[in-house]
């Protein structure tokens, strides 16, 4: 539900974290099927161990639909083993791929095509694709205005005062995308700032408050009355 004075606020620490760390340029990835790749290897570990799958990915030429489909899962396994849970995640991106061939014949340009409503349900239908998942492929790969939540996200804005900190994905990215304009491009940027003031300063033990860029924005907003629920699946 739109609240004006949660939109003013949600606004003010776009901009105030826009001014302390300008663009950031995300998400990393030369196509949009790397992106999608990278989302899913990005589960439960640090980027760093994803750049490293990635560059054997690369040295393969496996970063198309067509040519990751047909590769041998034990091999496709061996080359992402630095991002961790290389098995699960083999499964995953077959899944994934398996999805993009039977219903779009390969195509991301057909997949991208499709109602973003209704094609965020079928991906949520992937096994091993959960909300986090869905909505960063949505966003960074398919430039729809879908806003991307993550622990990073529950943990800033809980403090800020403007959710509970055991509020579900759905609640909290309706924070943002009931009270923000629908724009893809925005909502990538701010996503993208949560993340670096995150890991820079509103850590999840020890935060740098005193250097944090949004530590005067918070204001008298009271804690939204949501419920607890959590995703499984990320």
């Amino acid at each position: 539900m739109f609240d004006k004075e949660i939109g003013k606020q949600l606004k003010a620490i776009y901009r105030a974290l826009y001014r302390a760390y300008g663009p950031q340029h995300w998400w990393p990835g030369d196509t949009p099927f790397e992106v999608m790749v990278g989302a899913v290897l990005t589960q439960n570990t640090a980027w760093a161990n994803v750049e490293k799958a990635m560059t054997n990915l690369k040295r393969e030429r496996l970063l198309t639909p067509s040519r990751m489909f047909n590769t041998d899962p034990e091999k496709l396994a061996s080359l992402i083993r630095p991002c961790g849970y290389f098995n699960i995640k083999t499964k995953r991106l077959r899944h994934l791929l398996s999805f993009i061939h039977i219903l779009y014949s390969g195509s991301l340009t057909r997949m991208f095509s499709t109602d973003p409503g209704l094609l965020r349900q079928q991906l949520l239908e992937v096994n091993g694709i959960g909300p986090e998942t869905s909505d960063a492929i949505l966003l960074y790969a398919g430039e729809k205005p879908f806003f991307v939540v993550d622990t990073y996200t529950r943990r800033i804005f809980s403090r800020q005062g403007l959710i509970s900190s055991d509020a579900d994905y759905h609640a909290l990215q309706g924070l943002f995308m009931d009270n923000l304009p629908s724009d893809a491009r925005f909502y990538n940027e701010y996503h993208a700032l949560i993340v670096r003031v995150g890991k820079e300063h509103c850590k999840k033990t020890r935060p740098l408050c005193s250097a944090c860029p949004i530590r005067c924005e918070r204001g008298p907003v009271s804690v939204l009355p949501i419920g607890s629920s959590r995703e499984k699946t990320i």
